[in-house]
């Protein structure tokens, strides 16, 4: 089986593809300096084979490439990105210094 993910801009998601079948998609939103992950969906017919963390790897290395922070906000994404540490230091980290 061969997984091809591509980024879908006018659709803002990576998609992973399998022969002619979309698999899954990660959704995002996407700005000059910050990139969310909002959601993240797997077929049924593909779970457990590797298309989600295909989605993600390819989502996080898109932002890295762009120079982006990463807010994670999708379960899915966030946990895979806590199992692969070399991805931790794309996490959006709020460095405001506001106070009441």
């Amino acid at each position: 089986m061969t997984v091809t993910v591509r980024d879908a801009e006018a659709e803002n998601r990576f998609e992973a593809w399998v022969d002619d079948s979309l698999a899954g998609f990660a959704e995002y939103m996407r700005s000059d300096q910050l990139v969310v992950y909002p959601h993240t969906v797997v077929e049924p017919a593909f779970e457990g084979q590797g298309i989600g963390g295909a989605l993600a790897r390819a989502a996080l290395d898109d932002a890295r490439e762009r120079g982006l922070a990463v807010l994670a906000t999708c379960p899915f994404i966030k946990g895979w990105m806590l199992r692969h540490p070399e991805y931790t230091d794309l996490a959006y980290e709020n460095r405001s210094r506001v106070s009441d």
